[in-house]
């Protein structure tokens, strides 16, 4: 049973998540969760010297990692993070592209995978929210992040984020998709007043949410892990508190991952706390995937048993997916850098709020969820 401070450990793979309430809220409406991606069988009748409807397991081909912060009213928001973990889990159950290395010649086909699974799960929300007038109006963001050693591939839409902390410094590989920073983007907007702008709490593609086209867009980012890297999720009850060099310091400082998210969220709370706030963090290793492929075990066993160390000269010293310089790159759009924000004004011209078709007012820190719409 699921509580509105509850920490979830995955053992051995170095990831710790945890969620908050915080100290204006009276209902949690952030979820998270955390996998390991492995093939398995369930052998139901055989001459070996197994178990009775035993189940043998693969090495691990994947680590799955998800933060969704739901909207539209207290029983619509978490209803609509819920059904869209849910969804995915269940979406992921069965395909069977996530069971195995992704090399180059496929690699177009997965990310196109990655951006059905959101507007797949997009869809059961909007279709839940049609027949259903209590949960009309719901929505939630959704973060994505898939390690497939040493790829990170992470689909997102909303403005919960995804940050890579490499060396100390902490870089957010995700987009908000709300109306402020499309502004800054534009030259609308100075940087410094977007976190203050009203139009920060206005998000114009969340599942759940229609934009002008119709349908969601699924950003896609594809970066190279090194070791020592950590992967950090989080909703913006806590980076509206804590800048990227808070948070680098914080992760940097410590090797105890379960502490870490403590700390973090303890600092937002302690900075106001006016939202839900959820963290989940990962280091991960090659020796976490890519195991033994002999290595199967049944469910009877002792479990994952590879302690190998990080090898660094296993690791590829180039990545032709990835341009010198860069950590992360959007290849949301057929494997290229996807086009600016002003490509959602058609127009041209200043960029102006209305320009970007129905949108969904996030007002998460209501309970009652008076203003939260969808117009259009």
């Amino acid at each position: 049973m699921r509580s509105d401070e509850s920490a979830i450990r995955l053992a051995k793979t170095h990831a710790y998540g945890m969620t908050d309430v915080g100290r204006k809220r009276r209902v949690n409406q952030d979820q998270f969760l955390i996998a390991q991606l492995n093939k398995s069988m369930l052998v139901t009748s055989t001459s070996l010297p197994l178990n009775h409807r035993s189940r043998l397991y693969g090495g691990i081909q994947g680590l799955l990692f998800l933060v969704a912060d739901g909207m539209g009213g207290h029983a619509a928001g978490e209803k609509a993070s819920s059904l869209a973990i849910d969804n995915l889990i269940t979406q992921l159950l069965n395909s069977v592209h996530w069971f195995f290395q992704i090399d180059h010649d496929c690699e177009e086909d997965f990310i196109e995978d990655l951006k059905e699974l959101l507007k797949n799960t997009h869809r059961r929300i909007l279709s839940e929210s049609a027949v259903n007038a209590e949960q009309q109006g719901m929505g939630t963001t959704l973060t994505m992040a898939h390690v497939v050693w040493p790829r990170l591939y992470v689909v997102h839409a909303g403005d919960s984020r995804c940050y890579l902390i490499r060396g100390g410094e902490c870089q957010q590989l995700t987009t908000d998709h709300t109306l402020a920073r499309k502004l800054v983007e534009s030259g609308g907007l100075k940087p410094e007043d977007e976190a203050t702008s009203r139009w920060s709490n206005v998000l114009w593609n969340v599942l759940g949410g229609q934009n002008e086209d119709g349908d969601l867009i699924a950003e896609v980012r594809r970066a190279t892990l090194e070791p020592g890297d950590t992967i950090l999720l989080c909703s913006d009850g806590l980076y509206r508190y804590l800048d990227e060099a808070t948070l680098a310091s914080v992760v940097s400082g410590s090797d105890d991952l379960p502490a870490i998210c403590q700390d973090l969220i303890n600092r937002a709370n302690d900075a106001g706390g006016e939202d839900n706030v959820t963290v989940v963090l990962a280091r991960p290793c090659q020796s976490q995937l890519g195991c033994s492929e002999s290595a199967m075990q049944s469910s009877a066993g002792s479990g994952d048993t590879n302690t190998n160390d990080n090898d660094p000269s296993k690791l590829s010293d180039t990545d032709p997916l990835i341009q010198p310089g860069q950590i992360a790159q959007d290849v949301s759009r057929d494997g290229q850098l996807a086009p600016g924000p002003d490509s959602a004004n058609p127009r041209g011209g200043d960029f102006l709020p209305g320009d970007v078709g129905p949108v969904i007012r996030d007002t998460r820190g209501n309970d009652d969820g008076i203003e939260d719409t969808l117009p259009g």
